[in-house]
């Protein structure tokens, strides 16, 4: 492996990482899916074809890996680690926790959306590829990518619209409150 493929893999990390995180919803599983990808790459490094986007391929690698955990999920289910917790730093706590609150409306309003959505919210939305890009990391046409995403769109202003005592509810049950 050349040094030029090591230096542009070590530029693309930051952008594969919130992806990875968008994809995820954790931190600590974005990271695992990134470090994961990148040894996928840095093992099959000859697969990829010079003159095309080294980040694309790698995008392409981390959802592919996300995408059979999902399926693996589906069969044993779900894992979750009761004794995560996170704490809230700063200055202002009301304004940091309703912006916690804010965010993790949307991160699992997100969730609440199917992978393939999810997705293409994370590549359009948040790493801000153009629908062009999306379509080759997916592997889809352009078209399917525009309707994933606006049906994604819709489906969160739906989720995040629902009635107030509908989202406290959920709220209460997350958090025990």
């Amino acid at each position: 492996m050349t040094d030029e493929i090591r230096s542009r893999m070590v530029a693309v990390l930051p952008r594969l990482r919130r992806f990875a995180y968008a994809l995820t919803g954790s931190t600590e599983h974005g990271d695992d899916l990134v470090q994961e990808a990148c040894l996928r790459a840095l093992s099959r490094v000859e697969r990829w074809q010079p003159g095309t986007r080294l980040d694309s391929w790698m995008y392409r690698i981390a959802q592919n890996i996300w995408l059979d955990r999902m399926r693996a999920n589906k069969v044993r289910g779900e894992v979750v680690d009761v004794e995560a917790v996170e704490e809230l730093p700063g200055l202002d706590g009301r304004e940091i926790t309703e912006s916690q609150l804010t965010l993790e409306e949307v991160d699992a309003a997100l969730r609440r959306l199917p992978a393939e959505q999810r997705a293409v919210i994370a590549l359009v939305c948040i790493e801000g590829v153009s629908y062009k890009e999306a379509a080759e990391i997916s592997g889809v046409p352009i078209g399917t990518i525009m309707s994933r995403l606006a049906r994604a769109r819709q489906a969160l202003h739906a989720i995040l619209d629902e009635p107030a005592t509908m989202q406290k509810a959920r709220v209460a049950a997350r958090t025990g409150f």
